[in-house]
């Protein structure tokens, strides 16, 4: 039991100190790295990558704002939050919904993770090729409240709170530098989850979970968050794209083995 709490709060707090200096959560990394351990349901994993992420995001914007390094345009930022808020209700109302029409959690987790991959996978593209695409400078408050409910009803549909599509979006729609969208998407993160949390709470789905798990994931989303902050103010963007895309990588090949896995369980 030991070694199993030690090694969420290592997969907790790796994931959001990474999560915290790219900008994606750090679910994105926690949801296909339990679902591939399988010692949960696919529900519980989602609930408590969740939990973690919002830990993180909570931590990372109040320093990273704290420290004013990094500029977060509040206006469209704000938009896009409330936007994801209320994508994440319709994100969790959708994988709720998904997982009684079919009743089988591993056909669930296999859909997730299928998504994933394609998601990760345009996302890499994206990255390597962002110097060649010309991006735009979206300002519309209605444009930013339809980009954020599509961003809140997939990172909450996925479980993965936020996740690399992120960044994808806010660069290319708002041309963000690296830095500046990994703010705006922590900052987006904290609102979907936060969101997605209280609507678990007040319909009564909150999955099966031991508390040891909850705590010690939700610490190592705090600590990674705060250990992240830091980094991020001493790393430069260049090598934040590095290891981004080297992320996504690795990811994409932990959800290929997931979906084949749920496929075949």
């Amino acid at each position: 039991m030991n070694v199993i709490i030690l090694a969420f709060f290592l997969v907790s707090i790796l994931s959001s100190i990474v999560g915290s200096i790219c900008g994606i959560g750090g679910g994105v990394i926690i949801k296909p790295v339990l679902d591939a351990v399988g010692i949960m349901s696919v529900s519980s994993i989602s609930f408590l990558s969740g939990c973690t992420v919002l830990a993180m995001s909570i931590v990372s914007v109040y320093k990273n704002l704290r420290a004013g390094k990094v500029k977060l345009n509040v206006k469209i930022a704000t938009a896009l939050a409330v936007g994801a808020a209320a994508g994440g209700v319709a994100g969790k109302a959708m994988f709720q919904g998904l997982k009684d029409a079919v009743g089988d959690e591993n056909l669930v987790g296999m859909v997730q993770a299928i998504v994933l991959i394609a998601i990760t996978l345009g996302t890499l593209i994206y990255t390597v090729l962002k110097n060649r695409i010309k991006t735009k400078q979206c300002d519309q408050i209605w444009l930013c409240l339809v980009i954020g409910l599509l961003l809140g009803i997939m990172s909450s549909f996925l479980g993965i709170g936020g996740g690399p599509i992120n960044l994808v979006v806010l660069a290319y729609f708002f041309s963000m530098s690296t830095k500046e969208a990994a703010l705006s998407s922590l900052y987006i993160i904290m609102f979907s989850q936060i969101t997605s949390l209280i609507q678990t709470l007040g319909t009564g789905t909150v999955p099966e979970v031991k508390i040891s798990y909850f705590l010690v994931m939700v610490i190592g989303g705090i600590a990674g968050g705060m250990i992240g902050s830091k980094v991020n103010k001493k790393i430069d963007e260049e090598n934040v794209n590095k290891l981004f895309i080297g992320l996504m990588a690795v990811i994409i090949g932990i959800n290929i083995y997931n979906a084949v896995k749920f496929g075949i369980v």
